[in-house]
């Protein structure tokens, strides 16, 4: 055994070999030819990967919430860009002439993309939604006395940035994650004329609820609020339209990442109300100002005044290529091909004796992620298995969203001080958690079969392998890790 941070997992299998069980070979469908552009709109559809055995397979990637795979749009783009590559703004060069253009173009884009109004909005470009969200936090002015509103169902960078502001309040969930409008109304009503701002995702990295965002802009517009909806999730799988400002459905404030859409080169965006920002930025530093003196600042307009230092132009020309082509492929064709996947797959999960699949019944509403467990196995070892074993990518733990993953395991407070506990004490082993299987447009029927397939026989206790789990939780191979 290696030092006694370690926990030794020995398998459960009923026949222990060196080599895989075979898994049971796709079911025949009738989509295999809609499918295969979308596929190969993505680099890494096709990678062989190696497993425990030795044996190479085609890498199934289910992990796509956390971060999806380049999208061949996209590295075009930032090819193109890389021959005229320069600094942006103010150079007279050629090449920083075109860098500049290519930047602006793509501010441009991303705000056609959301449907903003190029008067009264502004695009900001940042690293990803967490400093999108952390940027419109310092800078927002809340009133003394005001409160900002979110949600239990709320990824922590919704969250904790606005706890460090203002007195939040959390709208609660249903037991099967849905959000508790009634609550909303309730929190609403109680603090009418005194909310800042609501606060919501526009669809959950856990479960893949879909709040109804435009419904909840009416509601808080009502009560004298804003809205700001975290987009990181949404943006990938459905259209999202700003709509005009005199729209009650308007939404003020929209936060959306790249490397979520098939762009990851380290781009993100804040998109909302000019008067939201102050005279002074977030950051200061160079291209934030037009004049400076010893005594005195001039402070540039926007958006320059809140995009310090120089801008990542890569990163924002592959985002720009990544919505223009999500546009062009049409947001009804690809929520259409998640939507028979996600059937697919919640189907075939919910028929594997020993696993739960988590969230809403019903599954019409929601984007194509799904978290489940399997009885009798943690949920780290079945990701460990999935990847090293099965060359299958999905994500295991709380997903950054640990009050709605207490809700829906069914913690009570007690449960969750336990936990704290020991977390404080730098002891993450057998935490509370799940396995989150997410879909991108590139997934086939054949990948949700691959990974129903693996969790069955997981489920049934083939595992081949013997895994250690540390402290923070994570499993790996004692020996022949792939």
């Amino acid at each position: 055994m290696p030092d006694g941070r370690w926990v030794v997992v020995a398998a459960r299998t009923s026949a222990r070999t060196s080599r895989e069980i075979p898994l049971p070979p796709p079911v025949p469908n009738a989509h295999r030819d809609e499918v295969t552009d979308l596929r190969h709109e993505v680099v890494g559809s096709d990678d062989l990967v190696p497993t425990l055995s030795g044996r190479m397979v085609r890498y199934v990637n289910l992990d796509n919430a956390a971060t999806a795979p380049a999208m061949r749009a996209a590295i075009a783009a930032v090819e193109e860009a890389l021959t005229h590559y320069g600094s942006v703004h103010r150079g007279a060069g050629h090449h920083s002439r075109r860098s500049t253009e290519a930047y602006e173009t793509a501010r441009r884009e991303i705000g056609r993309f959301l449907g903003a109004d190029p008067i009264r909005d502004t695009v900001l470009f940042t690293k990803n939604t967490t400093e999108a969200i952390n940027k419109l936090a310092r800078s927002m002015p809340i009133a003394d006395g005001d409160v900002v509103v979110t949600t239990e169902l709320e990824h922590h960078s919704n969250d904790l940035p606005w706890r460090a502001r203002a007195a939040t309040i959390h709208a609660g969930v249903l037991a099967d994650g849905l959000l508790d409008l009634g609550d909303i109304d309730e929190i609403l009503t109680r603090h009418a004329g005194r909310v800042a701002l609501l606060a919501v995702s526009g669809a959950s990295n856990v479960t893949g609820v879909v709040p109804p965002i435009h419904d909840l802009a009416r509601r808080v517009h009502r009560a004298g609020g804003r809205i700001l909806v975290d987009a990181a999730q949404l943006a990938p799988h459905r259209r999202i339209d700003m709509r005009p400002h005199d729209d009650p459905g308007h939404l003020d404030f929209v936060a959306l990442s790249a490397h979520k859409l098939y762009a990851p080169f380290g781009s993100g965006a804040l998109v909302g109300c000019r008067d939201a920002f102050g005279s002074a930025p977030d950051h200061a530093g160079g291209g934030t100002v037009q004049a400076v003196t010893l005594d005195e600042i001039a402070w540039a307009g926007l958006p320059d005044r809140e995009e310090a230092g120089t801008p990542n132009l890569l990163g924002a020309v592959a985002f720009a290529a990544a919505a223009r082509r999500l546009t062009e492929i049409g947001f009804d064709d690809i929520a259409a091909h998640e939507r028979d996947r996600l059937a697919r797959l919640v189907e075939g999960l919910r028929r594997i004796d020993g696993v739960t699949v988590h969230g809403p019944r019903d599954r019409d509403a929601t984007i194509g992620v799904v978290p489940f467990t399997v009885a009798g196995v943690p949920h780290g070892l079945v990701a460990a298995v999935l990847g090293f074993e099965h060359g299958i990518a999905v994500r295991s733990g709380c997903f950054c969203a640990h009050p709605y993953m207490a809700r829906l395991l069914g913690l009570d407070r007690a449960d969750v001080e336990r936990w704290m506990q020991r977390v404080r004490l730098g002891d993450k082993r057998d935490a509370p958690g799940m396995v989150r299987a997410s879909l991108g447009l590139h997934n086939t029927d054949d990948d949700i079969d691959r990974l129903v397939g693996a969790v069955e026989h997981i489920a049934a206790g083939h595992i081949t392998g013997e895994y250690h789990g540390d402290d923070h939780g994570e499993y790996r191979p004692l020996r022949g890790a792939a």
